[in-house]
């Protein structure tokens, strides 16, 4: 059963897409009474007519009074403003009005996490894993990280196969609940409390359901709470999840700071994004210099050449002679990846045989999962 909240002249375009039975509510008054009356009810689609501060308002409500509820927002225009202000308010998706598929798929995505309840892995005490944590990272903005590292993960998780977390270390600007619609319920800011003495109980608190075999751990949505989490926690982190998981996958920001070189200590596989520009490939072998000045093996890292087609002026004979390094994958560029961005669908569940989606499976399969697991190394940082 789903509960659409839309005048009925509306709802009747809308309800095919729901799927299954539907109750069309002209309110969310009247959206209340129907949940009042229907304590197993998982889904509330909220429609464009709604006024958005009530939709939000709603959703919040539902967040801690019905907590296996998810609110699906319906709206005329996506932008960042409308689905920042969502994801904090607790809403799982928000879709375009017009865009019949996408709600179809969220509505499923949404029934599929209200069925897990949380969804998450629990701890296991039968057998402790020894997952890998990879660690995306660019030291240019704008070159695609968070897109590598959300479609990176979600082709590991491989529809469930695999367990995966992914785990937004841009603490300031993280955009990866955005990027998967994900709900963030907790995120990092409260694993402070556990400080020192963090536990795979502890961890799975703080995950979110995003897909199935998919997990995150998600950036601080509230400003100024980047500030309060100190590298110890990630260190701390990273040392349970992949106990938790088969593969962490750690995106972050565009700088080196103790929290991303926590991460670099943690990680079995160094991911180095870079796109055929000469501020980005500069920063790269900056990068580079870098990691071979803090000890940190060569045989982990990966270099992966995004947007790799684009027509700027540099032959590949160019980028060879600034990088000086193998470049392990060849991401083509394309108008699809900040449409599946949009949606919050990774191009790889999108359009698997897109040639980025490729490019990126075939990544994963030739230099990660067919790749002998190396122990991480924990570089000896002199400045630290």
């Amino acid at each position: 059963m789903t509960i659409l909240c839309e005048p009925a002249a509306r709802a009747g375009q809308l309800s095919p897409a729901l799927g299954g039975d539907v109750q069309i509510a002209g309110t969310l008054a009247d959206a209340r009474r129907m949940l009042a009356a229907d304590p197993v009810e998982s889904l509330v689609v909220v429609g464009a007519a709604i006024d958005l501060n009530e939709a939000l308002a709603f959703a919040e409500a539902m967040r801690v009074e019905r907590p296996a509820i998810g609110v699906v927002l319906l709206r005329e225009v996506l932008d960042v403003v409308v689905l920042t202000q969502a994801l904090r308010a607790g809403v799982r998706e928000v879709v375009a009005r017009d865009d019949l598929s996408s709600l179809a798929d969220a509505c499923a995505r949404s029934r599929a996490l209200s069925a897990q309840v949380t969804g998450v892995p629990q701890p296991r005490t039968d057998e402790r894993r020894h997952g890998q944590v990879i660690t995306v990272f660019a030291a240019k903005g704008g070159c695609g990280k968070t897109t590598l590292a959300v479609n990176l993960a979600a082709v590991l998780a491989a529809g469930g196969e695999r367990s995966v977390c992914l785990v937004d270390l841009d603490l300031a600007f993280g955009d990866v609940g955005i990027c998967l619609r994900a709900e963030p319920a907790r995120t990092i800011v409260h694993g402070l409390g556990m400080l020192g003495h963090v536990d795979a109980t502890g961890a799975s608190s703080l995950l979110t359901a995003c897909r199935p075999g998919l997990s995150a751990l998600l950036a601080p949505v509230e400003p100024g709470d980047a500030e309060r989490i100190p590298a110890s926690l990630v260190t701390e982190l990273l040392e349970v999840l992949p106990t938790m998981f088969d593969f962490v996958v750690v995106d972050t920001p565009s700088a080196f700071s103790e929290h991303v070189l926590a991460a670099m200590d943690a990680s079995h596989h160094h991911v180095l994004l870079t796109t055929p520009d000469v501020p980005a490939l500069k920063n790269l072998r900056v990068t580079l210099d870098m990691l071979d000045l803090l000890s940190y093996a060569h045989d982990i890292r990966s270099v992966v050449l995004n947007r790799s087609d684009a027509k700027v002026g540099l032959t590949m004979d160019d980028i060879d002679r600034v990088v000086r390094s193998d470049i392990r994958a060849h991401v083509p560029s394309s108008r699809d990846v900040p449409i599946s961005v949009n949606k919050g669908n990774p191009i790889v569940l999108d359009l698997p045989k897109h040639p980025v989606s490729e490019a990126i499976s075939r990544f994963a399969r030739e230099h990660v999962l067919a790749e002998p697991v190396v122990a991480a190394k924990t570089s000896k940082r002199w400045f630290r």
